[in-house]
């Protein structure tokens, strides 16, 4: 990515958060039913809509690399999937703390509660795949990815097709306008956040990658190299000895 983009993200971010908690805290309005802990809702969904993002890119950089054997996708799909889990994180930890307020408990099993947990779950999954699943571990791993980011879909619509305690889909265009500028400001800031870490991290894998290459360039080199003195020892063998 140009600096430039990276450096632009950077300041959106930043006058994100600097804006947002004014917007949040002392412009958008209190909801009547939940009254503050309602709050959580510009977190929440922003963490939840990262989250979406960075499982498909992860999902389609595991098909990549899973058909086509593209390195850079599995550099991207590592890199997703590192991402999601931490915003998988998030969403589960704040979800908990608003359905306390709004349903009188922190989990219920509902279907899409299920599928995020199943989500964030599958992630993990990816991880411990790359880290542990041995030589076949990256193509282990990109199957998993492809495997959560069908997910993502059955997420969404799951509060269509089943009847479910969660909010439709509908509740964003259906939201008051004084709670909008936060909630898409939120949004901006959360989406520049993800570009941030999404670029350092890949680069961080990519510089994984030129390590690695030049570990193994100087392995094989030490081991076609003749030790030194080996040569010696066949010069002086070679010699004829002189007379005395």
């Amino acid at each position: 990515m140009n600096r430039i983009l990276f450096y632009l993200c950077a300041l959106l971010a930043a006058a994100g958060f600097a804006v947002a908690p004014y917007l949040l805290f002392l412009v958008a309005p209190t909801e009547p039913t939940m009254g503050f802990v309602q709050k959580i809702f510009y977190f929440h969904v922003p963490c939840a809509w990262v989250m979406f993002l960075s499982a498909i890119i992860c999902g389609v950089a595991g098909g990549v690399y899973l058909f086509r054997g593209r390195l850079w996708a599995d550099a991207v799909t590592a890199t997703a999937a590192e991402i999601t889990v931490v915003f998988g994180a998030l969403v589960l930890i704040t979800g908990p703390l608003w359905a306390k307020i709004a349903w009188g408990h922190y989990w219920v099993w509902d279907v899409r509660l299920t599928t995020v947990l199943l989500l964030f779950l599958i992630f993990v999954a990816v991880l411990l795949a790359r880290r542990y699943a041995g030589p076949t571990a990256k193509r282990i791993a990109a199957g998993l990815a492809l495997f959560g980011a069908a997910d993502v879909p059955l997420i969404y619509t799951s509060v269509k097709i089943w009847k479910t305690m969660h909010p439709e889909t509908s509740v964003v265009p259906t939201l008051d306008p004084a709670m909008r500028p936060a909630l898409f400001i939120s949004l901006g800031t959360f989406t520049a956040l993800f570009v941030l870490l999404f670029w350092i991290r890949l680069r961080l894998e990519r510089s994984r990658y030129a390590l690695d290459e030049l570990v193994v360039a100087l392995t094989e080199r030490e081991r076609h190299a003749v030790p030194a003195f080996s040569r010696v020892g066949a010069v002086s063998a070679a010699a004829p000895a002189k007379e005395i």
